[in-house]
């Protein structure tokens, strides 16, 4: 492989990599493959008949830029890995492991380190759950979205309602130490009794993570086309907010407090690698569209399968976009990331114009102060944009 001369976003990096950071590490991988397209969904992944490279070409890739890193990231401790997509599970999980493992030798993990896989119900079987579980894999987060079958056809999800109950008890008798599950609500032809069916159904397995989201149509998807159409409604944001209430108190009735606006989890069940992308942290992306962080520092490597490649075995990376962050900008995402934590955002990173916003608020029963951070209220979780709007605008 040809590697060329240091370019200015490398410099900057390694620049960056020199200086000593309490910021956390992480790893994303992104695995670009699914076997079908739901129709919700715009993503950066493809399917067999949408691409023709071949998964051990993209794992060659992927490997080859992991060990690239090597000379770009300070080495010592990596506290998360994720590997997401697409469906990660639809590689081996042989292949899966060799790509944590080639983690460890670029980077070095933590002895802690959180490592997780994001799995489709219907991509993993007792066995290979067991194999990752072996391999060094501690979390895994099922996309359920649904366990109403009239739901899961509207999202095109190719599962059973059954099949994710029983991924998610395999999940566990593998030794996982945290299993999440994902949903989706607000989905046209969904009922208050079926969102609270799926809610308590995924409690009562155990899980200690649960993350929910709000359906949203985006261009250019199926899903977006049949709206247009007529042929489906579009969702509804007064039953989004209701449904996010009824998901709320389920969780809050189970043990799992929200963390995150969309995030709920048992002590210490919380995934501390998106908290990482909360709090400010770094972390180094592989894969095809894949977006990376370094203090003030991003990237973006090239979305299609096969452009990534080929850049890989070009030049090293794959890096088609880059931008130094502004200090505006910084400011800016340090309140909209941090207000959609449960520990909230110190008042100090709110900008000195936009005190007495924080008190208009604070009086409108949006936000509360706890010592010197705000925090959301119930209310204010439902209009945290508009808040985050008003507080950075």
């Amino acid at each position: 492989m040809h590697v060329a001369e240091l370019t200015p976003w490398r410099a900057a990096l390694a620049e960056r990599s020199r200086a000593q950071s309490t910021a956390a590490q992480g790893v994303y991988i992104h695995v670009p493959y699914c076997a079908s397209r739901c129709g919700y969904c715009d993503f950066n992944t493809y399917t067999p008949g949408e691409i023709d490279v071949e998964s051990h070409a993209y794992l060659l890739a992927a490997a080859a830029e992991i060990d690239h890193a090597r000379s770009l990231w300070r080495p010592g401790h990596i506290d998360t890995v994720f590997i997401g997509g697409g469906t990660p599970t639809l590689l081996s999980a042989t292949d899966l492991t060799d790509l944590l493992r080639r983690v460890d030798d670029s980077f070095g993990l933590a002895d802690d380190a959180e490592v997780t896989v994001e799995a489709n119900p219907d991509s993993v079987d007792q066995h290979v759950l067991d194999q990752l579980r072996e391999g060094g894999f501690t979390r895994i987060s099922f996309g359920v979205q649904s366990l109403a079958p009239h739901v899961l056809a509207v999202l095109d999800r190719t599962h059973s309602p059954g099949r994710s109950l029983e991924a998610i008890a395999m999940a566990q008798a593998a030794g996982f130490e945290h299993v999440s599950a994902d949903i989706i609500y607000a989905t046209p032809g969904e009922t208050d009794d079926d969102l609270a069916h799926t809610v308590s159904a995924l409690l009562h397995t155990g899980i200690d993570h649960l993350s929910a989201y709000a359906l949203i149509v985006e261009p250019g998807t199926r899903l977006a086309n049949d709206v247009r159409r007529g042929l489906i409604p579009a969702p509804d944001d007064d039953v989004a907010a209701d449904r996010y209430q009824i998901i709320d108190r389920l969780c809050a009735a189970s043990g799992l407090s929200w963390y995150e606006i969309s995030s709920w989890a048992k002590s210490g069940g919380e995934c501390r690698h998106n908290l990482g992308y909360w709090r400010g942290g770094d972390w180094w992306a592989v894969g095809p569209g894949a977006h990376g962080h370094r203090d003030g520092l991003r990237w973006m490597n090239a979305k299609h399968p096969r452009a990534y490649t080929e850049r890989i075995w070009a030049d090293g990376d794959a890096v088609v976009e880059t931008e130094i962050i502004s200090q505006a900008a910084i400011d800016m995402e340090r309140v909209m990331l941090g207000l959609r934590l449960r520990e909230g955002l110190a008042v100090g990173a709110v900008t000195p114009d936009k005190q007495d916003q924080i008190d208009l608020e604070v009086a409108a029963g949006l936000l509360v102060r706890v010592q010197d951070r705000i925090v959301l209220t119930d209310a204010g979780r439902l209009l945290a944009d508009g808040i985050v709007g008003r507080l950075t605008s």
